[in-house]
């Protein structure tokens, strides 16, 4: 696509994801085995013929920097391609600070933005999973003539209130933003996929004086009736908790979405050499992802393992989230859990303790499920039993 330019919002620090996103920025927080969660949004870039990126860090930037580096496997690499990693340098005596909003990360790079040679500017949200081809959004902005296009997807009505939402009329425009409202007046939610003409850009955000897209700028630009929803139907989905993070992840499993395995539409990722995965005699493997490198000697049901996971003999891992180099030692089990990346689990351990996921406690829960999270490098010693909806 010409004359294009996407920038992905990759600095939030994701405090509901709670201790997945304590070390790493949210949109590097692993996914479904191999994969960073990034990789959903830069994957749509460069499959939608989108080869100028810019990524916008703030919050922990190694963990981007680090995955990302030069962008070669997304093949954004010179002369004709290319992906730009910017982070934020407060300059006080230069009106500069700290990135305080989405709409304040784009501003404080306008200079950087103005100076490509293109006619439209895709902004992103690097924390989402979904697919998508942004060229038939993109052919809906320039023929509706647009100054600003919101995407938009239906959103069940309980998981409305997480969201900014949208009423839009007949025409496609925008009449009325409302960013989290507990009663919104539609279902259609906003993806966090923005696309303005170059030249409103920075006469938006000068305007606004704010510092956010959904509670600042884009209520006030619905107001003036500058805003054009296009709607989208594919899977989507917002990684804003622990417990949406773990349904997406079994999204994954259940093949429904099946896109990580369209040959079309292939999500690419950085990755290292590793052996196979080896599945012992001893071994029982039902419905799970399984990265390369495990090795794979107990039971494994409707489980997701990153790469060079040890599952012992004995041992019984379900409806769970084993990330990169974690043990779980012989006769252990671990049961609706999300294991951090290095977790040894000792041998006869049980995680994920008791009969009801749903267990209701008097002190705030980490997610709706009952879900147990074990942080990164945690060591469990042999013979420990751990109840739910827990963090250690």
């Amino acid at each position: 696509m010409e004359k294009v330019l996407a920038v992905i919002m990759a600095g939030g620090r994701g405090e509901r994801l709670s201790a997945l996103s304590r070390e790493r920025a949210k949109p590097a927080v692993p996914f479904a085995g191999k994969y960073r969660i990034i990789d959903f949004v830069l994957s749509n870039c460069v499959n939608s013929g989108l080869y100028q990126v810019i990524v916008l860090t703030q919050y922990q930037p190694a963990s981007i920097i680090e995955h990302i580096g030069e962008g070669r496997p997304w093949g954004l690499v010179p002369p004709d391609r290319s992906i730009r990693l910017l982070q934020p340098f407060p300059a006080p005596e230069r009106g500069r600070d700290w990135y305080k909003g989405t709409a304040d990360a784009v501003f404080q790079n306008l200079d950087r933005i103005e100076v490509e040679n293109v006619e439209d500017v895709l902004i992103l949200s690097g924390d989402h999973v979904y697919k998508m081809d942004f060229r038939p959004m993109l052919e809906f902005h320039r023929k509706s003539r647009a100054d600003i296009t919101l995407a938009v997807t239906p959103i069940a009505k309980e998981e409305l209130h997480r969201f900014g939402t949208v009423v839009v009329d007949k025409k496609g425009r925008i009449s009325r933003f409302q960013e989290k409202v507990k009663k919104p007046q539609s279902n259609l939610a906003s993806m966090g996929v923005y696309v303005f003409k170059k030249s409103v850009l920075r006469p938006c955000l000068e305007a606004a004086g704010a510092h956010d897209f959904g509670r600042d700028i884009l209520p006030r630009l619905a107001a003036e009736g500058k805003l054009f929803a296009y709607t989208f139907d594919g899977y989507w989905r917002d990684i804003g908790t622990v417990s949406s993070y773990w349904q997406a992840n079994m999204d994954m499993i259940s093949m429904n979405p099946s896109f990580l395995y369209d040959a079309a539409w292939t999500i690419h990722t950085k990755e290292s050499e590793k052996p196979p995965t080896r599945i012992s005699a001893t071994a029982n493997v039902v419905d799970c992802l399984l990265a390369s490198g495990c090795i794979i000697e107990g039971h494994v049901e409707h489980s997701i393992l990153s790469p060079r996971v040890s599952v012992g003999k004995g041992a019984v891992v379900r409806d769970s989230i084993i990330m990169n180099d974690t043990i779980i030692g012989r006769d252990s089990v671990v049961d609706l859990a999300i294991l951090d990346e290095t977790v040894t689990v000792a041998e006869s351990c049980h995680v994920g303790y008791g009969s009801d996921h749903l267990t209701i406690r008097k002190r705030p829960r980490i997610s709706t499920s009952g879900l147990t999270l074990i942080s990164k490098n945690t060591r469990i010693p042999a013979g420990v039993t751990i109840g739910r909806d827990l963090i250690i």
